[in-house]
């Protein structure tokens, strides 16, 4: 038995509505991992060590990521810590080793334990490790009605460890890593077995494992997400500019500055604000000394660089009628909510009687409503309900819609009965 596991013994686990946190023993400081702070691996020999550790390894593997977000361009890994019965903890540096192919393949028959697991799973499919099986402690938390559902919430009220958390926000991509970091690392994933074993015993308690083990299901087995469609409308700030010639000037400006960060390998928010970009969009300058009068252009930008974002602006304001962008997204799916009570207020009535349903019974199953069933989810199916509501043509929707078996099991019932009283209601 770990420390870990001696401790969470001794432990109540807490879920909602338990005996408050200050009734409970203070959480016990997690300062070194049990084996002290591992070397970082960043040569190929060091990695074959890793590797073949990992593969006599016995149990599930706990994995994490470190990003450098905010810091870099993209969403690449800049460190991968790994820990496995029988094999310690590793550290290891994706920028020295950046093809994690061979590791992904030692532990790929194994169950993976990762916190927030979809932050995660892209940045390692880009290195070569992809899990066939998966234990997500943050969602398992979720599931079990944790109200905070962070590592260090979850360790410090399931297990009674309380973890360093001053390291989260750092740029990962400094080489080399001070060594405050390379712990605050390790011990990330030094008690993830030992939590997904408590949550495991917990989600058997309150008969939701199952509903767990689909959920995790999901998420191994989902492709990578697309490409995002016109990104630079998510521009912070957007909601501001109306007119489509200002909403070309945000695009060419976001073109414009996504590609001199990725070309200079740093965030973009580090070239050029979104809050700038708004404020040129709405003045439309005519020119660079124009430019340089706006918020976000001040005086501590070279003039090559404004001459740069005013070209953006330029090309803006030149494009014909025809090619400016409409305003808004095409919508793929019903419109906004609302807009329903004057579009179809059959459909708006529909909608209150579902939400309402499926508040009660999230209470109910003490988890979050979002978990339950998808908030667009529920607006489909109340915009285009069967003509027949019943339990299996409901049913059917929501499958067709990538709700779980255990959520179609849940929400069929109540939505169908939404769906009937929303109409007569409507």
């Amino acid at each position: 038995m770990t420390d870990a596991q001696k401790t969470a013994a001794d432990t109540t686990l807490r879920a909602p509505g338990d005996s408050p946190p200050d009734t409970r023993p203070a959480p016990v400081p997690l300062l070194e991992p049990r084996e002290g702070i591992p070397p970082v691996v960043a040569t190929d020999e060091a990695l074959a060590e890793v590797v073949t550790a990992f593969a006599a390894g016995t149990g599930p593997v706990a994995v994490d990521a470190e990003r450098a977000s905010g810091y870099r361009y993209g969403q690449r890994a800049y460190l991968v810590q790994l820990r496995r019965e029988g094999a310690g903890s590793a550290l290891i540096d994706p920028v020295g080793c950046p093809d994690l192919t061979a590791l992904g393949e030692a532990i790929g028959d194994a169950e993976w334990v990762l916190h927030a697991a979809t932050q995660d799973l892209p940045c390692l499919r880009d290195i070569g490790m992809v899990p066939t099986r998966l234990f997500d402690t943050e969602l398992a938390g979720r599931l079990a009605g944790f109200a905070r559902v962070g590592l260090g919430a979850m360790v410090e009220n399931v297990l009674g460890f309380a973890l360093e958390k001053g390291h989260s926000a750092v740029d990962w991509s400094t080489r080399p890593l001070p060594e405050p970091w390379l712990r605050y690392a390790a011990l990330d994933v030094e008690l993830l077995v030992d939590l997904r074993d408590a949550l495991e015993e917990e989600l058997t308690r309150q008969g939701k494992l199952e509903w767990a083990h689909q959920e995790f299901a999901a998420i191994a087995a989902a492709p990578p997400a697309p490409p995002r469609k016109d990104p630079w409308r998510r521009t912070s700030g957007m909601h501001k500019v109306r007119r489509r010639r200002q909403m070309a000037v945000v695009r060419e400006l976001w073109t414009a500055r996504d590609q001199v960060a990725q070309r200079r390998d740093v965030s973009p928010g580090k070239v050029l604000g979104d809050a700038a970009i708004v404020e040129a969009a709405l003045n439309l300058p005519p020119n660079s000394h124009a430019l340089a009068a706006l918020p976000g252009f001040g005086h501590r930008m070279g003039r090559r660089q404004l001459e740069q974002w005013q070209a953006a602006v330029d090309r803006a304001r030149a494009l014909p009628e025809s090619e400016l962008p409409q305003p808004g997204q095409p919508l793929n799916g019903p419109p906004p909510p609302r807009s329903w009570a004057d579009k179809d207020p059959v459909a708006a009535a529909r909608l209150a009687a579902a939400r309402a349903a499926v508040t009660a019974l999230a209470e109910e199953l003490n988890l979050p409503q979002e978990n339950l069933i998808t908030p667009d989810t529920v607006r489909r199916l109340c915009w285009e309900p069967p003509a027949a509501p019943s339990r299996e043509t409901v049913a059917e929707i929501l499958t067709g819609h990538g709700a779980r078996p255990w959520q179609i099991e849940q929400v069929a019932p109540i939505l169908t009965e939404a769906l009937l009283t929303g109409a007569e209601e409507g």
